[in-house]
């Protein structure tokens, strides 16, 4: 066959603030900018047989929106909710609908910050969490992916 396995397609969605990797709160988030984040997910992506969609928003709907387009093309999702984590049940109930893998990262560890980011309304509905690893938690949640799908 002289074409190549297409790879297949890893939604890794991202909430609000993401954007702001590299300047924001960088003794928490890491230095890592978020153009970094997308370039680190696309190559390992591209190791694992992946082509990763990156995409972040600051806006609720759009997340659902991308977790029905996931859904509906039974899309892996690898997903950091941001601040939507503690409280989002628009975004959980999508979330939940799910028809392949979903895995929920944090870049931070959740439960060593404020009590109210110890809840998360998404891990009930998700197949792992990773969470503490800096932008490692990423690539880590890629591989769990790799390995879920049997890659």
């Amino acid at each position: 066959m002289g074409e190549q396995a297409r790879a297949r397609k890893v939604l890794v969605l991202n909430g609000p603030n993401l954007g702001r990797l590299g300047s924001r709160e960088p003794d928490v988030y890491g230095a890592t900018s978020y153009a970094g984040l997308v370039e680190e997910c696309a190559r390992l992506g591209e190791e694992l047989g992946f082509a990763v969609d990156v995409r972040e928003t600051n806006d609720e709907g759009e997340l659902i929106r991308w977790l029905h387009e996931a859904a509906d093309g039974s899309l892996p999702v690898v997903i950091n909710p941001g601040a939507f984590t503690h409280y989002s049940y628009g975004m959980r109930d999508a979330a939940a609908q799910r028809t392949a893998p979903l895995i929920e990262v944090h870049i931070s560890n959740p439960y060593a910050r404020e009590e109210f980011r110890h809840t998360s309304v998404i891990a009930a509905v998700a197949s792992g969490t990773v969470a503490g690893f800096g932008i490692g938690s990423y690539r880590l949640a890629l591989r769990a992916l790799a390995e879920e799908l049997g890659g």
